[in-house]
């Protein structure tokens, strides 16, 4: 017997995107019904995504610390040498996990938000039938907004399965693989790459591009490039993965010779993909931007009162950005008058050392003779040599207008540089120019000092350099 529900707001996805669109709704007092057919409450990024991959690199960090200690010693410290047990350090993940799951059920319940965990299939843009384990249940709303989020992209030649694993089994191991083969030199695989790398593991990386992150400029990415020399990664450029059998998988390098990798597991990263499959996205009449659900700038797709929001929606696949688009479209279901509209959105890799990159970048102004670029790096940084983060090549760099100094771009790479992330978007969000920066007293000893100087340097006058 099916079970019919009517509601204001129906949510399909319960990533960053959809739980957040969920409880601003709930706080607006709009009817909501919130289906989970994916990953649980967080969806991606805090089961087997964004959170549970810090904390898998977070605890390779302090084993390698350690490591080094059990050494030559490190900062005069001297340590027994260490073991780790992998299915110990994911079950503390878990925790991490389950506790954040929790955390996220409890908020939606003080919304007033129902969820139904279940797959929906829509038959109309308003209509959906969800199968769970109680019975089907058929929920027609006034509004949709689809939050389906991304899947990993799976090769043909190297299809999920056995050893060949997604970033959600590498965030499961129950111990480290002795020879781990990354296929996809972006941002996940290179996180997941360098932490099995400090954990213990032999790693290879296959990137088809010249060089890696190539979404980045070369300075970020850089002393990225000089820690995996450093630490023995053997990085495979411009090159091609083939089949994996019997513990070896097939390559061809960049001038086209066979070759092949030792390999225990085989982590494929080579992207992700918006998840339009399997839940009738066709039957409901919206525009599409290649990949992407097409939306305007609120959030509205084709079709009145459906709205999507997140990696559906296109690059870049963030998870703030969804949670922002979120908030939007809730606001505007309640009659606020809000659009989708950000300066800048800041990106992290959570690389060894960190990158972090928000608005233009030096790429972006290359052709362009009416920019300032500034860089100053970390080793002039006192906190940054302290705890070790002034040595890898690490730097902040400001771009800005020649005309009237407003903020472009900020960009830096280094030890703990994601926590400036924020930072740099604000800046660029409220539309600050270098003096605003410049005038700004910087809390000594910081990292942050480094933006401070960075944006001096630019206007003429850095202080410590």
């Amino acid at each position: 017997m099916t079970q019919n529900v009517k509601t204001k707001v129906l949510i399909i996805g319960a990533g960053t995107g959809g739980y957040v669109a969920g409880i601003r709704c709930g706080q607006l007092g709009l009817d909501t019904v919130l289906v989970d057919g994916g990953d649980g409450l967080g969806g991606t990024c805090l089961n087997v995504g964004c959170i549970p991959s810090k904390a898998i690199i977070h605890a390779a960090g302090k084993y390698e610390t350690v490591l080094k200690a059990a050494g030559d010693g490190t900062l005069g410290i001297t340590a027994s040498t260490p073991a780790i047990d992998l299915s110990k350090t994911v079950e503390w993940k878990d925790g991490i996990v389950s506790k954040l799951n929790a955390g996220v059920a409890a908020l939606l319940k003080k919304a007033k938000v129902k969820v139904i965990k279940g797959w929906a299939e829509f038959s109309d843009a308003k209509t959906c039938t969800v199968k769970t384990d109680d019975g089907d249940i058929r929920i027609t709303a006034e509004h949709v907004i689809l939050a389906t989020g991304s899947e990993p992209v799976e090769l043909p030649f190297l299809p999920f399965g056995g050893d060949v694993i997604s970033s959600t089994e590498a965030l499961s191991l129950p111990e480290v693989p002795k020879k781990l083969v990354v296929v996809g030199g972006g941002y996940i695989g290179l996180e997941l790459g360098i932490a099995f790398r400090k954990l213990g593991g032999e790693v290879a990386i296959v990137e088809m591009a010249d060089r890696l992150l190539p979404l980045y400029d070369k300075a970020l990415t850089d002393p990225v490039a000089k820690w995996l020399e450093k630490h023995g990664v053997q990085l495979l450029l411009g090159a091609r993965a083939g089949g994996f059998g019997d513990g070896k998988l097939n390559v061809t390098d960049k001038d086209g010779n066979p070759m092949q990798l030792d390999a225990d597991k085989v982590l494929v990263t080579v992207g992700r993909r918006p998840r339009t499959r399997g839940w009738g996205l066709e039957t409901m009449g919206v525009a599409m931007d290649g990949p992407f659900v097409k939306i305007d700038q609120r959030c509205a797709t084709s079709m009145k009162n459906v709205w999507a929001v997140g990696d559906l929606t296109g690059e870049p696949m963030l998870a703030h950005k969804g949670s922002a688009q979120g908030e939007v479209v809730a606001e505007i279901i309640a009659g606020h008058d809000r659009v989708f509209d950000p300066v800048a959105i800041a990106a992290v890799c959570f690389t060894e050392p960190e990158i972090v990159s928000a608005g233009l970048g030096p790429d972006d102004v290359k052709d362009r003779d009416d920019v300032i670029q500034a860089v100053f790096p970390f080793a002039a940084i006192g906190r940054a040599l302290a705890i070790e983060a002034g040595e890898d090549g690490g730097f902040v760099r400001v771009i800005a207008s020649k005309a009237d100094h407003r903020l472009l771009g900020v960009q830096a790479v280094g030890q703990h540089v994601s926590e400036l992330s924020n930072s740099f978007a604000q800046m660029l969000e409220m539309g600050a120019v270098l003096e605003d920066v410049a005038g700004t007293i910087h809390v000594h000893p910081t990292l942050g000092e480094a933006f401070h100087e960075a944006s001096l340097r630019a206007l003429g006058h850095a202080i410590h350099i």
